[in-house]
């Protein structure tokens, strides 16, 4: 597709170990960047809707725990197939801004609880990751986007040891995690794009 990749990394992750992998959603590109830059096994968990995509929905509903949005239900089924995946020494990766913001303005939209509620409960490091570029390489839109690099900084892994699983402390490390994306984000916009 004429796309490469260039990535800073702050932090190297650990072969056999477990993490919950994140970062900022705006673009189709942001999985094939993701399953570039993370060796270690992961799946994804993600929305429903998107087995409805010819050839792509085939394979994603066969390597990705799906959620569907408008049920609880759904929602704590996810928490369930994840501990599994992670009992298997597996990694999550999650989107938390919950898929693509609609307004094409938003820098990062608000994040969700759940990928901040399993790697608490897990006790697993957070793997923030600041994607700026892939929007402008493969959009939403309709006949946009270009060939060129799309950059990739890992940051420093959030450590959840020690904390606990409740609703102060998923907020605090849900707040922790947007703004060490959010503040990348901005370096990136200051800078001239690739």
């Amino acid at each position: 597709m004429g796309f490469h990749y260039k990535v800073e990394r702050e932090q190297e992750l650990e072969a056999g170990k477990s993490y919950m992998l994140v970062s900022n959603h705006t673009s189709m590109t942001d999985i094939m960047l993701m399953l570039a830059l993370v060796r270690n096994p992961f799946v994804f968990v993600g929305k429903k809707e998107l087995v409805k995509i010819p050839l792509f929905g085939f394979f994603y509903k066969r390597t990705c725990i799906l959620v569907d949005r408008s049920s609880s239900k759904s929602r704590m089924e996810v928490f369930n197939r994840a501990q599994k995946r992670l009992a298997q020494g597996l990694s999550i990766c999650i989107f938390p801004e919950g898929g693509v913001p609609d307004d094409e303005s938003v820098l990062l939209d608000e994040f969700k609880d759940g990928a901040f509620r399993l790697a608490l409960e897990h006790q697993i490091p957070i793997v923030p990751m600041t994607f700026p570029d892939n929007k402008k390489r493969f959009s939403y839109t309709f006949l946009s986007g270009s060939p060129g690099i799309m950059r990739a900084k890992i940051h420093h892994f959030v450590e959840t040891k020690d904390h606990n699983a409740d609703k102060k402390e998923i907020k605090e490390l849900r707040e922790q995690v947007r703004d060490i994306i959010y503040k990348q984000l901005l370096k990136f916009s200051n800078k001239k794009s690739a």
